[in-house]
């Protein structure tokens, strides 16, 4: 076998990874961000407030300066996931990914801002662990976006939902129909507003698609899902034998962005 048959035939993310490691060897135009979303998983108590003076105040600004932008800050509006930040990292490209930490180590006016965050001993720690996934954008979604009709409402919500797939092929059909199949285009149509869509290259529970939509206020996104589902376009769609089958299980979230968030 071929190593480029082999890449393609191993799984939804190593051959998604190797077209954008291969576009960017070759000098290629690609507009399509990579995503990093990292999951801050805190402990009770008053360390929330440590975390977020630390991204407020020092990743953040450090990684704008780095051309990363622009960064989500999000937190659930409620349930058990309430101890859980949600990072939303964007990069340009996959140099951009491999070499920020080295860059932010050489970065003084961060490690000066980061300081007494660094220094929380072990027994006092910030938060627990993070937890990182890699997305590639989809096509028809290249880049993460701020939409205008959200943006400084102070009742905005998103909601961000994890699609697994039961194996590869499927996945790829599914991304199939959000891109060339026109579903992404009818979430525009309808008032489906998109942040971000995004193939998981590494990450937890793969394979999967990631996409998260925004909202001026919870009645908004009832309106726009209500007008999907009876949306011609989608009616059609969806009875297409060859979506069929291509999702096996949904996680959906309700979010809220920070005060610092750039999203």
């Amino acid at each position: 076998m071929k190593r480029r048959d082999f890449l393609v035939a191993s799984g939804t993310g190593i051959s998604s990874l190797s077209y954008a490691v291969s576009g960017m060897a070759q000098g290629q135009k690609n507009d399509r961000q990579l995503l990093e979303l990292r999951l801050y998983r805190m402990l009770p108590g008053d360390k929330k407030k440590v975390l977020s003076e630390f991204l407020a105040n020092a990743l953040i600004p450090a990684c704008s300066r780095l051309g990363v932008g622009p960064i989500g800050v999000f937190e659930p509006v409620h349930g058990v996931d309430s101890l859980t930040l949600y990072v939303l990292l964007p990069h340009k490209s996959l140099e951009s990914v491999m070499t920020a930490p080295a860059r932010l180590e050489t970065d003084a006016e961060f490690q000066k801002a980061a300081e007494s965050f660094y220094k929380l001993p072990s027994s006092d720690p910030p938060y627990m662990r993070v937890e990182s996934s890699l997305m590639l954008a989809f096509e028809q979604a290249p880049r993460v976006e701020v939409p205008s009709s959200v943006a400084g409402k102070s009742g905005r919500i998103f909601e961000m939902r994890i699609y697994e797939s039961h194996c590869e092929k499927a996945a790829r059909r599914k991304i199939e129909m959000f891109n060339s199949g026109g579903e992404l285009a009818i979430f525009r149509k309808t008032g489906l507003h998109p942040v971000f869509f995004g193939e998981t290259l590494i990450g937890p529970r793969i394979p999967n698609l990631t996409y998260m939509l925004a909202f001026p206020d919870w009645a908004a996104r009832e309106k726009a899902w209500a007008a999907f589902r009876e949306d011609p376009a989608w009616k059609k769609l969806s009875a297409e034998p060859y979506y069929a089958d291509t999702v096996s299980n949904i996680t959906d979230l309700i979010l809220r962005p920070t005060s610092y968030s750039q999203v």
